[in-house]
């Protein structure tokens, strides 16, 4: 595949040695930071029925996360062009993995929900469409070996009255 090359560096630090390290399964946490130059620091850890923290991100909940907020972009970018005006946007997503024999798994999809309110005048049909553009462009749906749904509505805001 031919292209422009794009990177991006992160650091994961464990944060989680309760004093006696890796000794048990039950000895350490599994608390991390996640941190790039310049950015707030992300603070993770394992899903909680993985002995995790349930009010830190965790990395299932980040993929699904990336898929939704790489949908949007694309989606507001694309109607921006075509003359859609995007007023709000939210996205109800929802990812599952499936866990295999002895503690593995593999997410077997993620559907996404958006819902965005465009401005009186503009085309709602169009707003709709353009979800299928978006889901071609996204770099990250396009990276995973799992299908990724899109069911999008839209509704328009209502218009002055004269």
């Amino acid at each position: 595949m031919a292209g422009r090359e794009h990177r991006y560096d992160v650091t994961v630090t464990w944060a989680g040695n309760l004093g006696e390290g890796t000794t048990g399964y039950r000895a350490y946490s599994r608390a991390h930071e996640i941190s790039a130059p310049g950015k707030p620091a992300i603070p993770g850890s394992a899903e909680p029925k993985f002995r995790g923290d349930a009010a830190r991100w965790n990395p299932e909940e980040l993929l699904v996360a990336s898929i939704s907020a790489c949908h949007k972009l694309w989606y507001l970018h694309l109607c921006a062009v075509a003359g859609v005006v995007v007023t709000a946007y939210s996205d109800a997503a929802e990812g599952i993995m499936m866990e295999g024999e002895g503690g593995s798994g593999r997410f077997t999809g993620v559907t996404l929900r958006p819902h965005v309110t465009i401005a009186a005048g503009s085309d709602r049909e169009k707003a709709l469409a353009l979800h299928h553009k978006a889901h071609e462009m996204c770099f990250i749906s396009n990276s995973v070996n799992f299908p990724v749904a899109v069911e999008p509505e839209a509704a328009v805001e209502k218009g002055d009255a004269p």
